[in-house]
C-alpha cells in the first residue's frame, strides 16, 4: 500500500509544479486589469460624447435585416439579432467578471504554495530562500486581491452600460418593426386617369 508519506510527497510535488503557472497568472492579471481599465475609460469617454458603437452597429445590422427580410419574418429576425448582440456584450463583460473569481483564487494559491516551499527551506536551514518565498507569497496575495477588487468595480460600471445598450437596442427594434407594420397597413394610393395624365386624389 502507498504510505502517507508518499502521498504527502506527491501532493508537495504537484503544488510545487503549480508554483510557476500561478506566479505567471498573477503577473498576467497585473497586466490584463490595467488594459481593461483603459478600455472602460475609453468607452466612458465615448459615452460622454454621445457615441455608442454597439448601438450603431446594431442599428446598421437591423437596417440590413429590414431590407432583406421576407414579409412576416422581420419580428423574428430582429429578435434574433438583438439576442446575438446581447450575447456578444455579455461575452465581453464576462472577461472582466472572470477576474473577480480568478484573481483571489490565484492570489491564495500564490500565497500557500510559496509558504510550503518556505517551510521546507526553513527545515533545511536555508533562511534566504525562506525569506524570498515569503515575499512572493505576500506579493501574490496583494496582486490577486487587488485585481479582483478592480475587476469588480469595472464590472459594476460595464454591467450598467450593457443594460442601457440592450434596452436602447430593443427600443430601436420595436420602433422599426412598428414602422414597417404601419407602412404595410397603409392603403396604396389610388391612381385615376385624367386625360393622358394619372393623378393621385388628395
Amino acid at each position: 500500500m502507498i504510505g502517507i508519506a508518499t502521498i504527502e510527497q506527491f501532493l508537495y510535488q504537484v503544488s510545487s509544479a503549480l508554483y510557476l503557472p500561478v506566479v505567471v497568472g498573477c503577473a498576467f492579471l497585473e497586466l490584463y486589469v490595467p488594459i481593461q481599465v483603459g478600455i472602460t475609460l475609453r468607452e466612458g469617454w465615448q459615452r460622454r460624447k454621445r457615441q455608442f458603437p454597439a448601438r450603431d452597429r446594431f442599428t446598421a445590422l437591423l437596417q440590413h435585416e429590414v431590407q432583406t427580410a421576407r414579409p412576416g419574418t422581420l419580428n423574428i429576425r430582429a429578435e434574433r439579432l438583438l439576442q446575438q448582440e446581447e450575447l456578444e456584450l455579455t461575452r465581453r463583460l464576462d472577461r472582466v467578471r472572470s477576474v473577480i473569481r480568478i484573481g483571489p483564487a490565484l492570489g491564495l494559491m500564490g500565497t500557500l504554495i510559496p509558504m510550503g516551499i518556505s517551510l521546507a527551506a526553513l527545515a533545511e536551514g536555508n533562511i534566504p530562500k525562506m525569506a524570498e518565498s515569503m515575499v512572493t507569497a505576500f506579493t501574490a496575495t496583494v496582486a490577486g486581491l487587488g485585481a479582483g477588487v478592480v475587476a469588480y468595480l469595472l464590472s459594476l460600471v460595464r454591467e450598467r452600460w450593457v443594460r442601457e445598450d440592450v434596452r436602447e437596442m430593443a427600443c430601436t427594434a420595436e420602433l422599426v418593426i412598428a414602422g414597417r407594420r404601419i407602412e404595410a397597413a397603409a392603403p396604396e394610393p389610388h391612381l385615376q386617369e385624367d386625360g393622358d395624365a394619372l393623378v393621385v386624389p388628395a
